[in-house]
């Protein structure tokens, strides 16, 4: 199973889901970065991804092979990121099969209400559980 992660600026919050992903879930799932740009793509594969791609045409032809795909919740939005997140890559995030975990994260542009704030590490902590659900409930069915 591919879980995709996606991640812009310098990759920090997909350097830190990688690193619980492949604690938790270890050779269970294929953990592949996207990144939108090579800065956070290095960062990612050096966390522990298995293998790591960059830009718009990477994010349109891998999400299609991903079972889950994780990332803040500004790759589903367009020019989210400092522009980082074209509005193609929102497209092919918001629309691939893959069952999306996606974290609320607030930008200067938008902001995420009715969510309690918590630290970003809780926040993470709680998506690498939900995803780590998502593998046993797939390898069960």
């Amino acid at each position: 199973m591919i879980i995709a992660v996606v991640d812009g600026m310098g990759g920090g919050l997909g350097a830190q889901l990688i690193t619980q992903l492949a604690a938790q879930l270890g050779s269970r799932a294929e953990i592949i970065a996207l990144g939108t740009n090579a800065l956070a793509t290095n960062n990612m594969v050096r966390a522990g991804a298995a293998r790591g791609a960059t830009g718009e045409n990477a994010v349109t032809v891998s999400l299609p092979k991903a079972a889950i795909v994780t990332g803040p919740i500004g790759i589903v939005i367009a020019n989210a990121m400092m522009g980082e997140i074209t509005p193609q890559i929102a497209a092919t995030v918001a629309s691939c099969d893959a069952h999306k975990v996606l974290l609320p994260v607030n930008q200067t542009h938008f902001e995420v209400v009715g969510l309690e704030s918590r630290p970003l590490g809780n926040v993470i902590k709680d998506a690498v559980a939900r995803i780590a659900q998502l593998v046993r409930e797939k390898e069960g069915s």
